[in-house]
């Protein structure tokens, strides 16, 4: 069976309209964490190319800005793909929690 990033067990997911929702959204994952979990995040964004890629920018910018600013393990992998009709969707997990679930 082929891995896909829908697949990751999540333990929040966000509904990001805007840039402002982006930066509240990646506030949040870095102050839960990424280690301390067996689950990862999903955000959920417009399927707008340039509101998308700005979401997506500021989310995977901020989260690790955010964590070297808190001494936490900078180690994510991350996949955008295409959700559903109305959606992109970005999957954010610790890389070695990501090992562990052996995907």
């Amino acid at each position: 069976m082929e891995f896909h990033p829908s697949k990751v067990p999540t333990i929040k997911t966000f509904d990001v309209k805007d840039e402002k929702d982006a930066g509240t959204a990646a506030e949040e994952m870095v102050k839960l964490g990424f280690s301390n979990h067996k689950m990862g995040y999903k955000v959920l964004m417009p399927k707008e190319d340039k509101i998308a890629k700005r979401i997506g920018y500021i989310i995977t910018t901020s989260i690790n800005y955010g964590l070297k600013q808190t001494n936490q393990e900078r180690d994510l992998r991350y996949w955008t793909y295409h959700h559903d009709r109305d959606h992109f969707a970005i999957v954010l997990i610790s890389s070695k929690v990501f090992d562990e679930l052996d995907f």
